[in-house]
């Protein structure tokens, strides 16, 4: 049997499109209902959005933020508004089937037949993408899921993580350039989503361009490349991680002073929310109106001794904070 990653490097991928981006839309829009009624839902509105081919693609939001309408959208199960939508170069109004199999998804949902066993349920779902049975790589996708043991078990039998991961193999049978994961870790534990991010990783090591929606910001921070924020159908950004995070508004100062400051602040410290906070003295502050160097200066400035500075660079739930409120 060959090594989990030689089903990676046998996977024969679409010709990249001539742009560059894995997945483009413009003026995406979306809504549920006779637009002219007021009961009428706007689910995206006139969403501009391109993801680069080749990363781990983190897209985040509250609930009802419009996720979900524009993975639907991309799978052919929801039906546009307005605006294109093109995924990997094939635009989902010139040839919608074309535009399908360019991708592969993870839903939210369990859907695996319970009466199948792991084994039929990839020979059947390559059958249906049109995949050759001598071209057909079960046994490695099996493998790399680590379910080769259990190939042959009915899928009611399986456990919830073990579904969680033929999911993933079962997306991945007809070799897709783009992988879409919407919550994929939802309600499993520590080991299991270990195991995804795992598998995410290597796939996107041979070159698979990840899709993420999750509702853990760690697992986002940690396994994106880049982000973009939806809330209330509309895209608040999109940016690398890194740039993301480097622009947070917020940043927290640690103090450590020679004495214990007085019971009440000086006004002038109080005013940029300083707080005596274990043993220490905590300001949040906005490097974008203030420094931390004039921070320091200011409370040297009213008679308190720093021995010790320390920050406390902002993640990506602070970002998620500022920029939605929720």
């Amino acid at each position: 049997m060959q090594s989990q990653s030689s089903v990676i490097d046998t996977v024969q991928y679409i010709r990249r499109p001539a742009e560059g981006y894995a997945i483009q839309a413009k003026g995406l829009s979306k809504t549920y209902g006779n637009p002219s009624n007021s009961s009428a839902k706007l689910a995206l509105h006139s969403i501009d959005l391109d993801i680069p081919i080749g990363k781990v693609f983190g897209l985040l939001g509250p609930n009802g933020a419009g996720k979900s309408t524009f993975i639907n959208i991309m799978a052919g199960t929801v039906v546009k508004t307005a605006g294109s939508l093109s995924v990997w170069g094939t635009d989902i109004d010139i040839n919608p089937r074309q535009a399908r199999a360019n991708i592969g998804i993870v839903p939210q949902e369990l859907n695996i037949d319970a009466y199948f066993t792991p084994r039929q349920t990839l020979e059947m779902t390559a059958g249906l993408f049109g995949v050759p049975k001598n071209e057909r790589q079960t046994d490695e996708f099996l493998e790399m899921v680590g379910l080769t043991d259990q190939a042959h078990t009915y899928a009611r039998r399986l456990s919830g993580g073990m579904r969680r991961r033929l999911l993933v193999a079962k997306a991945m049978v007809h070799s897709p350039p783009i992988l879409v994961l919407d919550e994929p870790t939802a309600g499993v534990d520590v080991a299991l989503r270990q195991k995804l991010w795992d598998n995410i990783a290597l796939l996107n090591e041979s070159g698979v361009t990840i899709v993420l929606t999750t509702h853990y910001l760690h697992e986002a921070e940690t396994l994106c490349d880049h982000i973009a924020i939806l809330d209330e159908g509309q895209l608040i950004t999109s940016k690398p991680k890194q740039e993301l995070l480097d622009g947070a508004s917020r940043k927290e100062l640690k103090l450590t002073l020679a004495a214990p400051p007085p019971p009440t602040l000086p006004n002038s410290l109080q005013d940029i929310g300083a707080r005596w906070q274990g043993d220490h003295l905590a300001i949040l502050y906005d490097p974008k109106k203030i420094t931390a160097a004039s921070i320091i200066g200011m409370v040297t400035s009213v008679g308190l001794h720093v021995e010790e500075v320390s920050t406390v660079e902002p993640d990506l739930e602070d970002v998620f904070l500022d920029l939605t409120g929720k």
